[in-house]
């Protein structure tokens, strides 16, 4: 009697290793898998070393042969320990296009756009990374539901590297990773750009098609910083319809503008541009005036690169970590799409 390979995976079915859900088979455990008349060899992986369930598997292997196969069967054994892949080589920063996402002011949604922005672009299939770079007020894992994710750190030759956490396609670093959410970050400007720049200089980030980079309402030395550190491609300004929101927003592109730092304003996002209740779809309310944004792009001759309406789905999104440019059917999805075309859309043009 020499039973098949079908026949012996068939009976070890039968067993499962008390601190997994599947069956040792659908768990991947089993391999090697060889008969010799009533001797059946074959090798068990475990997750860890000295696994103390180890003995009570292999006893309710061999059970399981001599119920399901035959009364004879006889197993023998070997056993492995699962290895985890080395992590990946880490890589100096490979970005096609590096882009800040800043505001003139807090409160405009700025962090809420780049997130979504960042999603609707690896909907789209690039490659997609997000410094948060809001040091004293950082969001992103927040809304991205990863505050309890911690990076990895690796070394080679012998320069540390910080893995970034990803989720949605998107790959993101932030200072919140690193502190608790219930602490507040109360940083000289030198120790804040400081640690910036770690983050920049030390984020395995591999070859990306996008990073965007969520800067801090306002200007001031983080903005220098990036300016300083990554060879930006361009910016994209945040902004409410409000004219106080607007006024800011002047003096943001004059600092990109400036000499030291010398950065391409790409475009201006209007975000809150309306607010539409769910109950009146064709109705649209200009809570905060009605296109301001578009007004001062004509006026400064920049490109308007989306308006994002008032919607109760994009704050719950950001609170419960579900971006809503993830859901491709909604009013606000199809809005971060088209953001996310039209900035691919004046990259094209600028090259």
């Amino acid at each position: 009697m020499t039973p098949n390979q079908e026949q012996i995976l068939a009976a070890l079915k039968h067993v499962k290793h008390p601190g997994m859900e599947q069956n040792i088979v659908d768990a991947g455990m089993v391999s090697d898998v060889r008969a010799e008349g009533s001797q059946v060899f074959f090798s068990l992986t475990f997750p860890k070393t000295n696994d103390p369930l180890s003995s009570a598997v292999v006893k309710a292997c061999t059970k399981a042969l001599k119920v399901y196969v035959h009364p004879d069967a006889e197993a023998h054994v070997t056993l492995k320990v699962h290895r985890a892949a080395e992590p990946p080589v880490a890589t100096e920063l490979q970005a096609r296009h590096t882009i800040a996402v800043a505001s003139g002011k807090g409160g405009v949604g700025k962090s809420t756009v780049a997130v979504n922005l960042a999603v609707a672009l690896a909907g789209a299939g690039y490659r997609v990374g997000l410094l948060d770079a809001d040091v004293y007020g950082p969001s992103v894992p927040k809304m991205f539901r990863a505050e309890d994710a911690v990076p990895v750190a690796i070394s080679r030759d012998g320069k540390d590297w910080i893995q970034p956490v990803e989720k949605y396609g998107v790959k993101m670093l932030s200072i919140g990773f690193f502190v608790k959410p219930e602490q507040a970050v109360v940083w000289r400007g030198p120790m804040a750009t400081s640690a910036l720049k770690q983050l920049v200089n030390q984020g395995d980030w591999g070859e990306l098609d996008f990073l965007l980079i969520d800067m801090p309402p306002g200007t001031g030395d983080v903005h220098i910083t990036i300016a300083q550190e990554l060879k930006l491609t361009g910016a994209v300004i945040v902004s409410t319809p409000q004219e106080v929101a607007l006024s800011d927003v002047i003096k943001g592109i004059a600092m990109f503008r400036a000499e030291h730092v010398e950065v391409e304003v790409l475009g201006l996002i209007e975000n809150m541009s309306w607010f539409t209740p769910a109950e009146l779809p064709d109705h649209r309310y200009f809570i905060f005036g009605k296109e301001g944004c578009k007004r001062l792009a004509d006026e400064m001759e920049l490109p308007l690169l989306g308006q994002i309406p008032l919607v109760q789905s994009i704050c719950e999104g950001g609170d419960i970590g579900v971006p809503p440019a993830l859901d491709l059917e909604s009013v606000t999805g199809a809005a971060f799409r088209q953001l996310a075309g039209r900035l691919v859309d004046v990259l094209n043009k600028q090259a």
